[in-house]
């Protein structure tokens, strides 16, 4: 079986590390803080030191950090392309810019390794169950050395070369996002006029208004529950990205603009910490309701 080197052992990192080593892959993990990583041993993962030192004897090597920036740093900011062997596959499972993705991609293969950008969805409780949207773009016969590792993990689908696979992920956010805005903006629009906002997001299922967004996230913002799984912080970053592109590819995209201004706004009072669903508290705030 191939040796699996995980880089980024947090919210995604852990669960997904947990699903690889239950698979019977072996594992060594390294998180730049080292804590999140060392709680792995217990679950049999061998924990590393560096960067340089967990791919150095990997086969595959899967990287899930938290943005394109800290990547580069990883990657090109200390010895760790370097410690790579000729032929390791690199994973990308980050939510990073399709240019990134590209420019990491050239410059790996100029280190002898192959690179799939595979970016994901379904937040944490889909790596816990292993349920996570693969959204993979490379090289066909890169994407089909990645899928037996990737399987333990959730459903892979190729969209395309290096690069396709963020921007899948663009799209993914994009509609994660402005979706958000929505159920909440429907849900507090009834509980002002008096309805009941758990009986509204009830009588919505089954319809056409139904969405994962709305029984994951409605429910969160029924319960008032903004626990952080994944965050606003993070969605914002997406959405940014999500425009950033945008702009690359002279297309004009106004509803995710609304979008990011709103997550914005909810970042800087004080929320960027709140699961993403807790872009309902900005709106909240907005109209005068206890968030």
């Amino acid at each position: 079986m191939q040796q699996v080197s995980l880089l980024g052992t947090g919210l995604m990192g852990a669960p997904m590390s947990r699903r690889l080593l239950a698979a019977g892959f072996p594992l060594t993990v390294w998180n730049r803080t080292a804590a999140k990583a060392l709680a792995l041993q217990a679950d049999g993962a061998q924990v590393a030191d560096t960067a340089a030192q967990a791919v150095s004897t990997a086969d595959v090597v899967i990287t899930m950090l938290e943005h394109g920036p800290a990547t580069e740093a990883v990657w090109f900011g200390s010895d760790a392309a370097s410690a790579l062997r000729p032929g390791t596959l690199i994973i990308e499972m980050a939510s990073i810019l399709p240019r990134e993705a590209r420019d990491h991609a050239q410059r790996l293969a100029a280190r002898g390794a192959a690179y799939v950008d595979a970016p994901v969805s379904g937040g944490t409780l889909g790596a816990q169950a292993g349920t996570l949207a693969i959204m993979a773009g490379g090289a066909a016969g890169d994407i089909e050395r990645a899928r037996p590792v990737l399987a333990p993990l959730g459903r892979l689908t190729p969209v395309g070369p290096v690069g396709a696979g963020q921007l899948a992920k663009l799209a993914n956010q994009m509609i994660v996002g402005i979706s958000i805005g929505a159920v909440a903006e429907a849900l507090l629009l009834a509980e002002r006029g008096g309805a009941d906002m758990a009986q509204v997001r009830q009588a919505l299922r089954g319809g056409f208004a139904d969405s994962r967004v709305l029984e994951v996230h409605g429910q969160r913002m029924v319960e008032r529950d903004f626990a952080k799984r994944g965050s606003v912080a993070v969605q914002l970053k997406d959405l940014r990205n999500a425009l950033e592109t945008a702009r690359e590819l002279a297309f004009d995209a106004p509803v995710t603009q609304l979008l990011e201004r709103l997550y914005a706004a909810c970042a800087e009072h004080g929320w960027a910490q709140s699961d993403q669903s807790g872009l309902f508290q900005e709106l909240a705030r907005r109209n005068g309701i206890a968030g």
